[in-house]
């Protein structure tokens, strides 16, 4: 993973140090509220339904055992609030009828950006939690307000069998690019950047504001297909190609050129209508000519200020230290061996089987294997994990991935160094801390935000749906049959748990002050399985939160029906789904619905 410069670590030492004597200014009554709030955003700091929200800078996802033992320490020390403030919210939360809360503490939370957040900790502490971020070169920066946030990837970087080109040096010049960048502090609107190197995308590049997918042309040479305009929200959008090819050394150029003209014309005098994608589904083709029209001028004036030297792509890649493998003489008779003795186990073990079908993805590296931990299981909130949980992923990622993880896009830990014969080894050690659900693109490995138990933004809750749907379909069996199944859940528009893109997805509505929801099928984020990058489409009326679970139910009775045999194996939800249409699953739906529950638009 990236190993940090002392020039990086004293940024990071710096900004907490900035942080810590804004705070103290505020305590002191120096800075009005309205002064302080742009500056604790800058770093990651919000105030959210009930406690402030801090929300952790993982770039592109790696994460070290150092830093997993860190963010451990937060939840476990800082992640607890005052009892009389859980009590209010406690009470608060048990005011709505339909759906118990899901208050917890002392715990982080995966998010779909690759990001870590925390629900409960004090802004009064909120100066040693920065201190103690940075002394593993950790902190928020940029992980709120109008800027550019952090840039997502694949979670498979730089070890996937399909993988085009290594993204994750592109996506650190980015990262170097974009932090504290003067002219883009403060745009219309959040910014949003995601990059994939592989031929299936993986990082849902095509809901961003800008999706870059690199590619070869025909002569060999690395460029990058570049989309535009892309995101969620109350519009849902997929991202307009708008380069097929532009050379990897021009990427900054072309980004400034994008973030310009979006910045020159993109609209601040509507929340919901100032991100990029309202900008280039308004002027289409005249937003495209003005770019490229701004990037001639930058090559022309300044072009050698963003161009991508050689010497400094190497530098930057030079920062990407393959980890010190203990590996044996990897010859066929090795290989052999490991795959037989991870067969003998696997036919002893029908738990350990499904584990290495679900959780376990091949490696660049014969002798080595990527294996996603699950943090989706009963009694806890999709990607939360608790002071106990953060510490034991550490010591698994330290024994058993070289001390590098990822946070996936799905709210999972991603180990990529796992040598093919500790397969074995590493499974009866996460089955022990329950992180081995072989559920990974499953119903039950569904995408949901934090809803309204925590968000100030939510119009309903969606961790109690998400726990009814995880105990109703506990059976593997049942699960298996079933298939790959995108399920995602979302608390509000903004669509923080992306039920546009699930193939199942549930947006949190509000009517006169009660929680309803509706049901999206047929969505997707790109991935091979899914095909195209596309928004589901609304079910019909919305439903109680006493209906969700017996909907969805009958959503997949229906496609059990429905479905059909295709290559040895059943058709996938999603395949079913756009072979049949949406009117029987309108229907099924429909008829789930409770007689006594009173029915909303």
């Amino acid at each position: 993973m990236y190993q940090y410069t002392e020039f990086d670590k004293q940024f990071v030492r710096a900004r907490a140090a900035q942080h810590r004597d804004q705070l103290e200014r505020w305590q002191a009554g120096h800075l009005s509220d309205d002064e302080f709030k742009p500056l604790r955003l800058q770093n990651g700091w919000y105030v959210q339904r009930y406690a402030p929200m801090l929300r952790v800078a993982v770039p592109y996802g790696e994460i070290s055992a150092p830093q997993l033992h860190v963010l451990a320490t937060i939840a476990r020390d800082f992640d607890t609030p005052d009892a009389a403030l859980l009590a209010e919210a406690q009470a608060t939360q048990n005011k709505i009828v339909g759906l118990a809360p899901q208050l917890t503490t002392n715990y982080g939370h995966f998010t779909t950006r690759q990001n870590v957040q925390y629900n409960w900790i004090p802004l009064s502490k909120s100066a040693e939690v920065m201190d103690l971020l940075a002394t593993v070169n950790m902190h928020g920066i940029q992980t709120s307000g109008n800027c550019i946030r952090n840039t997502t990837t694949d979670e498979l970087a730089g070890v996937a069998v399909d993988e085009v080109v290594d993204p994750r040096p592109y996506a650190e010049l980015i990262r170097q690019w974009s932090t504290l960048h003067p002219e883009f502090a403060f745009l219309p609107r959040k910014f949003k950047i995601a990059i994939t190197g592989a031929s299936e995308d993986r990082a849902a590049i095509g809901w961003h504001d800008v999706g870059l997918q690199m590619v070869k042309n025909a002569a060999g040479e690395v460029g990058f297909k570049v989309l535009v305009g892309g995101g969620m929200g109350r519009t849902p959008v997929v991202g307009s190609q708008i380069r097929a090819f532009l050379p990897w050394n021009q990427i900054m150029n072309y980004l400034e050129a994008v973030v310009r003209v979006y910045n020159r014309w993109g609209r601040r005098d509507n929340l919901y209508k100032a991100r990029i994608k309202i900008l280039v589904k308004a002027e289409g083709q005249r937003y495209f000519d003005e770019v490229e029209t701004e990037y001639q001028e930058i090559l022309t004036k300044d072009g050698a200020l963003h161009t991508i030297a050689q010497a400094e792509f190497d530098r930057i890649n030079a920062c990407f230290v393959s980890p010190a493998l203990d590996l044996p003489s990897m010859t066929d008779e090795w290989l052999a061996k490991a795959e037989a003795d991870i067969s003998i186990e696997a036919a002893k073990n029908s738990a350990f089987a499904r584990w290495i079908v679900q959780n376990v993805v091949l490696h660049k590296n014969p002798a080595l294997r990527a294996v996603k931990l699950s943090f989706k299981r009963i009694g806890q909130a999709p990607g939360d994990a608790t002071a106990d949980q953060l510490d034991a992923a550490a010591a698994l990622v330290r024994q058993f991935s070289a001390g590098e993880a990822r946070v996936t896009h799905t709210q999972n830990l991603l180990l990529p160094w796992v040598r093919l014969d500790q397969l074995h080894a590493l499974w009866l050690e996460a089955k022990a801390l329950g992180l081995a659900q072989p559920n990974i693109g499953l119903l039950t490995d569904m995408i949901a935000c934090p809803g309204g138990d925590y968000c100030a933004l939510a119009n309903a809750r969606s961790l109690p749906l998400a726990a009814a749907i995880t105990e109703r379909y506990q059976d593997l069996d049942e699960l298996n049959d079933l298939g790959h199944i995108d399920f995602h859940i979302s608390g509000c528009i903004n669509s923080c748990g992306h039920h546009h893109s699930g193939h199942i997805g549930i947006l949190g509505v509000d009517k006169d002050g009660k929680e309803w929801y509706q049901i999206t099928l047929g969505g997707s984020d790109g991935k091979v399985l899914s095909g195209a990058a596309v928004p589901g489409k609304v079910v019909g009326p919305s439903f109680s939160s006493f209906e969700v679970p017996d909907v969805i139910e009958a959503i997949l009775n229906t496609y059990k029906e429905l479905r059909q045999p295709v290559f040895g194996r059943h058709e996938y939800f999603i395949e079913t789904l756009r072979r049949v249409g949406q009117d029987p699953f309108k229907s099924a739906a429909n008829g789930a619905r409770h007689p006594t529950e009173a029915h909303t638009t």
